[in-house]
C-alpha cells in the first residue's frame, strides 16, 4: 500500500502522514487549524522551468493533494500549505498567515502590526538558520530542552 487513498481523493491517510502544526482558534474561534511546511530550493535545476510563483503554486497544490481533503473532510479543519524557499521567500498561503500571526501579536504585546511582522519574519530567519547549521554540523548541545517552543518565542 502506497498510503494514498483514493476514497480521499488521494489524500496520505498511512500512519505516517503527520502534519507539522495544529493548533485550535488561528483562523476562526475554536476551528482547527493544520500546518505543513515544505521548504525548496529556489535555484535547484528541477524548478528552473517555471517562475519561482508558479513554483510556490505548484509546492502549495502537491501538498493541499496530500492533506486537504482528510483534513477537511475527517478531521473537520483548515489546512494551510507553509511553503517558503532556502532564499528566504514565501508562498501566498504562508504570506496569509503570517499576516494573520502578527495581527493576533498584535492584540495581545501592545506593539504595531508591522513591528509584530518584522519579528516573526526575523525569528523564523533564525530558526531557519538554525535548522540548517544543525542539518550540518549535528546536535551538540545536551539532549533536554528547558523551554517549549511557545516558551521560547513568547507566543
Amino acid at each position: 500500500s502506497s498510503g494514498i487513498n483514493a476514497e480521499y481523493g488521494g489524500t496520505k491517510v498511512e500512519d505516517g502522514a503527520r502534519l507539522d502544526v495544529s493548533t485550535r482558534g488561528f483562523w476562526t474561534p475554536m476551528d482547527r487549524a493544520f500546518f505543513d511546511v515544505r521548504v525548496f530550493n529556489s535555484l535547484a535545476k528541477s524548478n528552473a522551468k517555471q517562475s519561482i510563483a508558479e513554483t510556490y503554486k505548484s509546492k502549495e497544490t502537491e501538498k493541499k493533494t496530500d492533506y486537504q481533503h482528510r483534513l477537511t473532510e475527517v478531521e473537520g479543519g483548515v489546512f494551510t500549505p507553509l511553503v517558503m524557499s532556502t532564499t528566504g521567500g514565501v508562498g501566498k498561503e504562508f504570506s496569509t498567515m503570517l499576516c494573520q500571526l502578527a495581527a493576533k501579536k498584535e492584540k495581545s504585546s501592545g506593539y504595531s502590526y508591522q513591528q509584530c511582522k518584522r519579528y516573526i519574519r526575523l525569528r523564523l530567519s533564525f530558526s531557519m538558520v538554525r535548522s540548517v547549521t544543525l542539518s550540518l554540523r549535528g546536535y551538540r548541545g545536551s539532549p533536554k530542552c528547558e523551554t517549549t517552543s511557545c516558551e521560547l518565542y513568547n507566543l
